[in-house]
């Protein structure tokens, strides 16, 4: 048993180890430094939706667009499937914040895995650190996790949730969505069960700070569906007439906020992840430069190609040069020839690979983004490319 203290000491102990494994590959590291590759099991590359619960004692309290299951039927799944998949394995206890460790908008959550993999996004992802089991104390207001990737059968595949029990367990997978407990398992089921009883939200929306020439800051949130540009709109760059003129984007978040009504009676808001979990292809220079270049370090990508000839990685849609020389996302021999634009098994990345980056590498990321008591939400966007109806906005 290793608990997680997110020290680079015991974080470069384990990279080694999954180095040595072949569950990470180390890349350029004159060219990524502290970067590195991971592959998944080809029948584990994104979150399974149909095999996710929310499990409460009444199907009601589930909500209307959640798979639902009885807490004790589930339960007995679950365990049935995970006994004994800890066996001769090690297992990583991971204590970590979401949220800036002591803001009174954080939480604590508690992740158990077998999964070295997991345990460095987790170190990205949150804040992972002994302060926060000397904040959490003798409270017991903090959600626990359990992950086993058990044997990555798709068929024995589940995540499940018990808000009433602030208990989240994830088997059979090694994919992110799944198996990152603290995204969007703690981050927007758990807690938005934990904002319905205690008062607050918890919304699958980007923060970002729009500052004027006079230096005044206002900061919006803005609600899409998913692959409809959260991550652009927080990480926009203005047009260059509006640069000119002073205009500056700052990037609290962006893709899940946390908010409380404050003592003034205004909505605040924090980013409760440490990172971002991007997808990878399509992001570029052009599409979202800032994205692009908080990958540049220290940042972990899952299922994109490996370029042989320089030790470094590609995605459809990052430049038109694709590699000639390369191991596409399963680790097989590819090169532009096998490319088939209306076959997407031939791709060099996996559709929905990506990357796990620290949101401090980010060069347009707030100054708030670490201050816990959040920022004043101004305004509130809904809606995006897909809807068939123009943007609603709320203003405060």
């Amino acid at each position: 048993v290793v608990l997680i203290d997110g020290s680079e000491e015991l974080n470069e102990r384990l990279r080694e180890q999954a180095l040595a494994s072949g569950e990470l590959v180390k890349l350029n590291q004159d060219k990524l430094p502290g970067c590195y590759l991971h592959r998944t099991n080809p029948n584990d590359v994104a979150r399974v939706e149909d095999r996710t619960f929310i499990c409460t004692t009444t199907k009601e309290e589930a909500g209307p667009t959640n798979n639902w299951c009885d807490p004790a039927e589930m339960y007995k799944k679950l365990y049935d499937i995970a006994r004994g998949s800890y066996k001769g394995k090690t297992m990583y206890i991971i204590p970590y914040s979401m949220g800036p460790i002591g803001s009174p908008i954080a939480k604590v959550g508690i992740e158990v895995t077998d999964s070295i993999y997991v345990v460095l996004n987790m170190v990205i992802m949150t804040r992972v650190s002994p302060k926060v089991l000397e904040v959490l104390g003798d409270s017991n207001d903090w959600v626990r996790g359990l992950h086993s990737r058990c044997d990555v059968d798709p068929e024995k595949r589940y995540i499940c949730h018990f808000p009433q029990d602030n208990t989240i367990i994830s088997v059979n997978s090694g994919y992110g969505g799944n198996v990152l407990l603290g995204k969007k398992c703690f981050a927007l089921r758990i807690a938005s069960y934990q904002g319905w009883k205690e008062g607050w939200m918890a919304e699958h929306m980007l923060i970002l700070g729009l500052e004027n020439p006079q230096g005044e800051v206002r900061y919006i949130a803005a609600a899409f569906p998913s692959a409809c540009g959260k991550t652009n709109l927080a990480m926009l760059i203005p047009p260059e007439y509006l640069r000119e003129k002073g205009y500056k984007i700052w990037t609290v978040g962006d893709d899940i906020s946390w908010m409380k009504i404050g003592p003034d009676g205004r909505l605040y808001a924090i980013n409760p992840e440490n990172g971002f979990f991007g997808v990878a292809p399509g992001t570029n220079v052009h599409s979202n430069f800032n994205a692009l270049e908080s990958t540049k370090k220290n940042t972990i990508f899952t299922n994109v190609a490996l370029n042989l000839d320089d030790n470094t990685v590609w995605w459809e849609g990052l430049d038109k040069n694709p590699p000639v020389n390369a191991l596409e996302w399963k680790g097989n021999e590819w090169n532009p020839s096998m490319f088939v634009k209306a076959d997407k098994s031939t791709y060099a990345a996996h559709p929905n690979s990506r990357f796990t980056a620290p949101a401090e590498n980010c060069p347009c990321i707030s100054d708030e983004f670490n201050k816990g008591q959040g920022v004043r939400i101004s305004a509130i966007v809904f809606g995006g490319r897909r809807a068939k109806c123009a943007p609603l906005v709320y203003q405060s």
